[in-house]
């Protein structure tokens, strides 16, 4: 017999917390272990292309898996653009983030104690290579400037498909298949400008691990993913929603000629 009743409230907190993260540990995991793993006679790693692939799956398996019962946000960036959207209720939107950082963290906790027992001693220098930033954290070497524009217009991205898939003209079953397929590609542009957050939650979880220089940096990608996805939830329903209305209005006015 089953239910048809709405998941409570903790319930929604708590699939939040583990769908953050299986994302954090999926792709942090990747980043610190097997992108640059280097085995045997040859080169093992699994470099970007690895990590983003890891970053796109766990989204797909987390929103599955999880998305039934809180929507699957797993990043305080989508909470908000959503929110900002209406497709989601301010008043949740608190409880969410702090769910959504804590569950980053917790990954990347559990990632620490893992690592410590590998051969590098240095832990902290291997969770600031894994941190998100500019200049001598960014892959490329991308200025404050490139790695704001980065951010900001992925993240934008992100959430214009988020809102797209997830409407009531979207195909049925299919969002976390595009959504993470979005995020991979997303990730293959913006590793080596910013190593890649578009999550708030992501970036924190490496930082508080990563040392100073991580720290100091983690504003900037706290700030442009937020940015991007207001933008994005501000605008979604302008650009496409009154595209669709009008070409309803047009077909209702040929059908009556």
């Amino acid at each position: 017999m089953t239910s048809s009743s709405s998941p409570s409230t903790g319930a929604r907190l708590a699939a939040e917390f583990a769908g953050t993260f299986i994302l954090v540990f999926g792709v942090i995991g990747t980043a610190l272990f097997a992108a640059g793993f280097n085995g045997g006679d040859g080169n093992l790693n699994v470099g970007f292309l690895g990590v983003a692939l890891a970053l796109g799956l766990t989204v797909v398996v987390g929103a599955y898996a999880l998305g039934p019962v809180s929507g699957g946000h797993f990043n305080p960036a989508v909470t908000l653009g959503l929110a900002v959207a209406r497709r989601f209720g301010w008043g949740d939107v608190l409880g969410y983030l702090v769910a959504q950082f804590l569950g980053g963290i917790a990954a990347s906790a559990l990632l620490f104690v893992i690592l410590s027992g590998g051969e590098n001693p240095d832990l902290t220098a291997q969770f600031t290579g894994a941190s998100t930033g500019y200049g001598v954290l960014s892959p490329g070497g991308f200025s404050l400037l490139s790695v704001i524009l980065i951010e900001v217009i992925t993240t934008a991205i992100f959430v214009y498909v988020i809102l797209g898939v997830t409407s009531s003209r979207a195909a049925a079953g299919f969002a976390p298949l595009a959504i993470g397929f979005t995020l991979t590609l997303l990730a293959l542009i913006a590793i080596p400008v910013s190593n890649a957050s578009f999550n708030p939650a992501r970036s924190l979880a490496t930082a508080v691990f990563g040392g100073p220089e991580a720290l100091g940096q983690v504003w900037v990608t706290l700030l442009a993913p937020v940015i991007g996805a207001i933008i994005a939830g501000a605008t979604f329903s302008l650009l496409f929603e009154r595209t669709v209305a009008l070409s309803a209005d047009a077909e209702r006015v040929s059908a009556n000629a």
